[in-house]
């Protein structure tokens, strides 16, 4: 991207040394997933490449392009996508002002929901409250039919479903309510699975699969961090990207309250969930120690076998890199679609990267030691 690396550190970071796995878990958020892009060419540039990759709406479209294509293309495609989801809106020179830089970044929220997104969703002609009952028209305000087009331009499916790189995708099930992954360990995906995890209604439609329709996973969980952690086999390190912050200041006018609202219920208690998978895994590590201990004579006894079955897992570092919004920044931040906006995320997430490896000393000891543990490091 073009940005100013002023705010980059200058000093390199050694590699992390991995272990058997490397996730990247992305959560939701619409036009902030550029921060993720500013992420993953972050992480890139540090040498580290995932080994498995899990997303949720705009995270899940990052992820598809991650593992749909080889590591050498992966920045470009997803600079193509981003610039193409931002050439309706270019960016231009403005005072900078928080006042005035809101003012901008509302009027271009208003702009999308005037004129939609290129490559991605677009009005309908007919309103939904004028389409026949039951039909597509009539269940979105916009038609994501050129987010296909744009999937399959810049996706190798091919590789992503037999490539080295596991995917993981969350979408909700409509009729039923029921939440599930679709996963390349278990199943091919293709450009549809990628847009039932987005199809965030009312503004955008449902999407059919086998004969069932699904909205995006954000609805019921926006953070897929639960399903790599459910499902891991090996030691892992774990770069958990969110885009909406769980903590922040009290709000001080009824624009905050909406900004802050929406932080609140797409956030999905990120550090709740996190910390409760980290004292779970304190927990079962007491549970080896004192299982370590006991007599022979106990150790095929069948109670201890479940237990020991139970206690047993690979240790894993939770890393957080989380997107913090700018005062200018409201409730409309996530359907923002700015050139602009755009590369201040992107630069963002480049910097917290950064920033991230500066400190990954810290990170290294309990990947070698074996131990589990969570990080900010960011801040």
């Amino acid at each position: 991207m073009a940005m100013a690396d002023a705010d980059l550190p200058a000093r390199r970071q050694p590699a992390l040394p991995l272990p058997d796995c490397v996730a990247l878990v992305l959560q939701g958020g619409g036009a902030l997933g550029s921060y993720q892009a500013g992420v993953i060419e972050g992480l890139a540039a540090a040498g580290i490449s995932p080994d498995w990759v899990a997303g949720i709406s705009i995270g899940a479209v990052n992820a598809a392009i991650v593992a749909g294509n080889p590591p050498e293309r992966r920045v470009e495609r997803l600079t193509a996508f981003w610039r193409r989801a931002t050439s309706a809106l270019p960016s231009f020179p403005i005072f900078p002002q928080d006042w005035i830089r809101e003012a901008v970044h509302e009027a271009s929220a208003a702009m999308v929901l005037a004129q939609g997104v290129p490559g991605f969703f677009s009005p309908r002609f007919v309103p939904p409250g004028l389409a026949p009952p039951g039909s597509e028209g009539a269940l979105s305000f916009y038609d994501s039919s050129s987010l296909a087009d744009t999937l399959d331009e810049l996706i190798d499916w091919d590789l992503l479903n037999d490539g080295p790189v596991r995917l993981s995708v969350g979408a909700v099930e409509v009729e039923s309510g029921n939440f599930r992954y679709f996963d390349t360990s278990a199943e091919r995906i293709d450009a549809r699975h990628i847009m039932a995890s987005g199809a965030l209604p009312p503004g955008l439609p449902p999407i059919e699969i086998d004969g069932k329709s699904y909205w995006d996973g954000g609805i019921v969980s926006n953070t897929p961090l639960t399903h790599v952690l459910d499902h891991q086999g090996d030691a892992m390190l774990v770069f958990q990207v969110d885009l909406f912050s769980a903590a922040a200041a009290m709000p001080r006018t009824i624009t905050d309250v909406l900004a802050r609202e929406k932080e609140i219920r797409f956030s999905s208690r990120t550090r709740q969930v996190s910390a409760e998978r980290m004292r779970l895994r304190r927990d079962r590590e007491a549970m080896r120690k004192v299982l370590a201990k006991l007599p022979p004579k106990l150790r095929d006894d069948p109670d201890v076998a479940a237990l020991r079955r139970i206690a047993d897992e690979q240790p894993v570092s939770l890393v957080h890199l989380i997107y913090r919004a700018n005062a200018w920044e409201g409730g409309s931040r996530d359907f923002e679609f700015s050139a602009r906006s755009m590369q201040e995320h992107w630069h963002a997430g480049r910097v917290d990267t950064a920033r991230t490896m500066e400190n990954a000393q810290l990170v290294a000891a309990d990947i070698i030691d074996g131990r589990t543990s969570a990080f900010d490091l960011a801040r």
